[in-house]
């Protein structure tokens, strides 16, 4: 199930309104044909930031799960924050040869091609639970990829939580038929 934040924020605006007028489109990046949604401008604007993480902060604080998952790049902005105030270990993803120990890998589909993803095969213990998190939710194959590689590792995905949601690309929908629950802030319309 995909699930949306909609609280007061700023007097009348909702929590998706509000993020929706902080982030930046730039169109044609990076590829023609593409709306590139920005969350940089929400790093830039604290006040934006703060009401982004607490909100995360609000939706998690009383879930039981061990640790939090970060996805390269963005999300591990996302990750190390909620990390930190959150008090849970954080586990890094990263694209093939990033990380330095041992690692467990999985190849998957990108949209133009394939990629890998990793994880140190010691970062997770069999039967705990990991809240991943991402800048954004599209096609849902990275998210989807995290997974699997819990998996391989006897842990589980609580959620897969994200910023924004881009509900054309069918990513929540990918994610919640592998059994994945997901859950963004906002969500941008078209690729």
């Amino acid at each position: 199930m995909h699930t949306n934040e909609t609280s007061d924020v700023q007097g009348s605006l909702s929590v998706q309104d509000y993020l929706q007028s902080q982030i930046r489109t730039i169109p044609n990046w990076p590829h023609e044909g593409i709306l590139f949604r920005d969350i940089t401008t929400l790093f830039e604007n604290p006040e934006a930031w703060r009401k982004t993480v607490d909100v995360l902060v609000k939706r998690y604080e009383q879930k039981e799960f061990d640790r939090i998952g970060a996805l390269d790049a963005r999300g591990f902005l996302m990750g190390s924050t909620l990390s930190y105030l959150m008090n849970k270990p954080l586990i890094l993803f990263r694209k093939k040869g990033k990380l330095p120990g041992s690692t467990l890998s999985v190849e998957y589909d990108l949209e133009y091609g394939k990629a890998t993803l990793e994880m140190h095969e010691d970062s997770v213990k069999a039967g705990e639970k990991v809240l991943l998190v991402d800048d954004l939710i599209a096609t849902g194959g990275t998210l989807l990829a995290a997974d699997e590689l819990l998996r391989k590792a006897g842990a589980s995905t609580l959620e897969a939580a994200a910023i924004i949601n881009l509900p054309d690309l069918k990513g929540a929908d990918r994610l919640n038929q592998a059994g994945i629950a997901t859950y963004s802030l906002c969500q941008f319309e078209g690729e």
